[in-house]
């Protein structure tokens, strides 16, 4: 039986689409199901002395003060910075699109911390932050201002933490809604001009409604990066992560101490468990109510 031309097609176009879902399924999906069923069980690296304990790491997570500590920064940290770099983005990236000359400069200046590895991006910080030898501080002290603990202080090691991400992120959310703002057609624009709306009304019922798909893209993709914060909270304190006093814990490096240094490795698997029904309980939450149909 000769497959005619379309069936043909057809089939390659399955069969080159089976490719990366099977990568997707055994390196992403599998592994997602491992951790689940690793945490029902007590093990320390060793496979031979693996012991099965139901739900008792989940029993034992609503009795572990710093698990606690740990979700409430990572709540903190998805909270100040999501909003922050949002913004800021959009502020920054309507600036932009009414300047016509060097725009592409300054665009590029904006976006080059993002691409640049965030670990080099947190020891610089971690430098200039110092409390003794630090330019920012130099700088306050030069202001007439006294110098600042910042990452050495449990009250502003995190709000300084997430200022250090949001600057890091800032250039993604620029160029992200600097291509919403172009997308948006022009004649729109016109024709209300037309009927009086100026400004704040122009930004209201066009610029804001049509933006809702870039909106909802930002602040899910933000919000799955903060709930995962993980780099710049270790290097930018490298002498003591996670603190001063677990202030700056977050429930990705929780994983990763309890993993690689205590070496409990059920026990991290359920707290990997509780993180990704968080991220996909929060994504889902916010495609719900962020997501809307715009009619002009």
């Amino acid at each position: 039986m000769r497959l005619t031309l379309g069936r043909r097609e057809a089939l390659w176009a399955y069969l080159f689409l089976a490719i990366p879902l099977a990568f997707f399924l055994y390196f992403r999906l599998f592994p997602a199901f491992q951790a689940l069923w690793l945490s029902l069980f007590e093990w320390h690296a060793d496979p031979s002395a693996r012991r099965f304990v139901g739900l008792a790491h989940y029993h034992q997570l609503l009795e572990d003060a710093v698990f606690r500590r740990a979700l409430l920064n990572t709540f903190l940290y998805t909270l100040l910075g999501v909003p922050a770099q949002i913004f800021l983005g959009l502020a920054l990236a309507l600036l932009l699109q009414r300047t016509p000359i060097a725009r592409d400069f300054f665009r590029a200046v904006y976006f080059a911390p993002y691409v640049t590895p965030a670990v080099a991006v947190a020891w610089v910080w971690s430098w200039m932050l110092s409390p003794h030898f630090g330019l920012v501080n130099e700088v306050l002290v030069l202001l007439g201002l006294p110098p600042q603990p910042f990452l050495q202080s449990p009250s502003q090691a995190l709000p300084t933490v997430t200022w250090v991400v949001v600057w890091q992120n800032l250039g993604f959310q620029i160029v992200l809604f600097l291509a919403g703002l172009e997308n948006i057609p022009r004649q729109y624009y016109e024709a209300a001009r037309i009927d009086g709306a100026e400004g704040w009304r122009l930004f209201q019922h066009i610029t804001w409604p049509l933006l809702n798909p870039v909106l909802v893209f930002s602040a899910v993709i933000g919000t799955i990066g903060y709930l995962q914060l993980f780099t710049q909270v270790v290097n930018l304190n490298f002498t003591d992560q996670g603190g001063p006093l677990n202030s700056t814990l977050t429930l990705a490096l929780y994983i990763y101490q309890l993993a690689f240094l205590r070496f409990q490795l059920g026990y991290a698997a359920a707290v990997t468990a509780v993180l990704f029904a968080l991220i996909l309980l929060v994504t889902l939450i916010q495609l719900k109510l962020l997501t809307r149909r715009v009619e002009l």
